[in-house]
This record gives structure tokens, sequence and C-alpha cells, in this order.
């Protein structure tokens, strides 16, 4: 088969998602933010300490999870995303709040998705302090939903990890991730049009990655969450200029899933959509006995 379909064709365009975030960097900036293109923005609370922050939401993983009734996944896929991309900054989740939209609301739907994200946030020691429901029958068409979230977190300004101690020969050490998590599903959604593919890896939830965060703060120089853009994308967003990741490819085993999406997607598109594996990132001077996947040289 040949590997000729792209997350463009599909719908989605990282290249004008990237054109967003830069179009809007000076009003953000100019408001006092901190951190705007990163994981989390950051908001100085008392010259001390920092309140990180980071909103998402599932995206179309949520019409196939409804459609193959793991709509509980995906409330554990929310919560996750954003705690991990908080605490790239070093800080620790604090609480979490989640929005529901649908054409009309479904209790039981609802239910599903909060106590997937609850469960999470119960491991993570992270209070799910409230949310919103809305019937948006205007905007959404019948059976259409959304579940977006926001975490908040807090770091000392003397612990904040943001790769600006990043230095050329230091190790990307990879933390392995559970499947395609939460990102490039239009396009997992166009493969499943030409070919099937229901192995767990699929719809496996986004791994919460707050304990290898926690025992790694002391030796990492840059934390990054693989999502949309992939391995080199993201961790482009934590490296100081002139600085860039090597990645060796081979370097690790490709869950099944990424076996199947490559007998229809090129390795190029692959690697610059998906996790490919790998769901978190750090950079480290010494790996020790984690997984190496790369160094930083020179751009």
């Amino acid at each position: 088969m040949g590997g000729e379909q792209t997350y463009e064709a599909a719908g989605v365009s990282i290249a004008k998602a990237d054109a967003v975030v830069e179009r809007l960097r000076a009003a953000v900036e100019s408001t006092g933010a901190r951190g705007f293109g990163a994981f989390a923005g950051l908001y100085e609370l008392d010259g001390e300490r920092l309140l990180a922050a980071s909103t998402d939401s599932v995206g179309t993983k949520l019409i196939l999870a409804r459609e193959r009734g793991a709509l509980r996944a995906c409330g554990a896929d929310l919560a996750a995303h954003c705690i991990n991309d908080v605490i790239t900054t070093g800080a620790d989740p604090l609480f979490f709040l989640d929005y529901v939209a649908a054409n009309r609301i479904e209790l039981e739907t609802v239910v599903e998705l909060v106590e997937g994200a609850a469960e999470v946030c119960r491991n993570a020691g992270c209070a799910l302090v409230g949310g919103e429901t809305a019937e948006l029958p205007g905007i959404y068409r019948e059976d259409e939903l959304d579940f977006a979230g926001t975490c908040v977190g807090m770091v000392a300004s003397d612990a904040l990890i943001d790769g600006s101690g990043v230095v050329e020969g230091d190790a990307v050490v990879g933390l392995p991730s559970a499947g395609v998590h939460a990102n490039g599903f239009t396009l997992v959604r166009s493969v499943l049009e030409v070919e099937d593919y229901s192995g767990v890896d699929l719809l496996a939830p986004t791994r919460l990655y707050l304990d290898d965060v926690r025992r790694l703060r002391g030796v990492a120089a840059a934390f990054a969450h693989v999502t949309g853009g992939g391995i080199l994308g993201n961790l482009g967003r934590v490296l100081p200029h002139g600085l860039r990741a090597e990645i060796a490819w081979d370097a690790w085993q490709r869950p099944p899933v990424f076996a199947w999406l490559a007998r229809h997607v090129a390795e190029d598109e692959l690697r610059r959509v998906f996790n490919l594996g790998i769901g978190y990132l750090a950079v480290v001077r010494d790996p020790g006995d984690d997984l190496v996947i790369g160094r930083i040289v020179a751009a």
C-alpha cells in the first residue's frame, strides 16, 4: 500500500496553526504573558512563584471514540494532556476545569468523560474544581460534541524549567507513549476509510508523565510533550536558538498502530504528525539508564 495520505489533505494544517501563534504573539505578550508558544503559559504570582497554565481539547478523537464506545478514555486524554503540558515547566498541577459542548447534552456521555478526567486528576493530586456544559444546536450538528479543559499548576521561580540551560551534546531521553494518544486523528480517520484497525494502541488514553517528570526534574534542562507536530516539532519549542535535536529514529520500537499507519502515510509525514511511540521528552546531561533517542547539536 502507498504512503500517500497527509494531515493537510485530511483537513488539518500544522503550518497554519504555527502561523496563528506567530500572528497572535504580539497581542498576547502585550498583556504581560510569559511562555506564549511553549507548552504552558506563565504568570508571576508573587516574585517567588509562577502559575503555569495550559488549555486544550481532545479533538476529533472524540468522533472515533464515541463510535467505538471509548469516551471514558477521552476524559483521561484531556486531563493527562493538559497536566503533561503544565509539568514541562517543572510545575506541580493544582487544579483542572473541563468544558463539554454538544448539539444535545446526554448525561451518560458527560459522566463518562468527566469520570475519565477525574481518575487522572486523582492520580496526579490535581483537584477537578469545576466545569461547564453547553447545548449549542446552532453550532454543533446532531451527535457532535467537544471536550476541552484547562490545568493550572505552580512552580517556584528558581525551579522553573524553560530550556534555557540546554547545551550542545545534551542527550534527548524518550518516554514511551501508549499509542497515538490524542493527536493526528483527522488523519487516522482518513486512513481508517481505507483499512480498518482495532488495536488497543489506537484509542489508548494519553499517558500521564508526572512521576517520570518528578524523577527527572533534578537533571533535566527541558521537557517536551510530544503532541501535534511530532518529536522534532515539539522539542524545537523548548530549545534555545542555534540548537536543534538530532534523533535516532531506530532507537526504540514503535507500537503496532504506527506500522499500520505507515502503510498509508509517508515516513516524513508520520514524523511530522505523530509521536511514533515516544510521548514525552527530557533533555539531560547524563541520561543514566533512561532511553536515549537523540542528541542536541548546533543548528
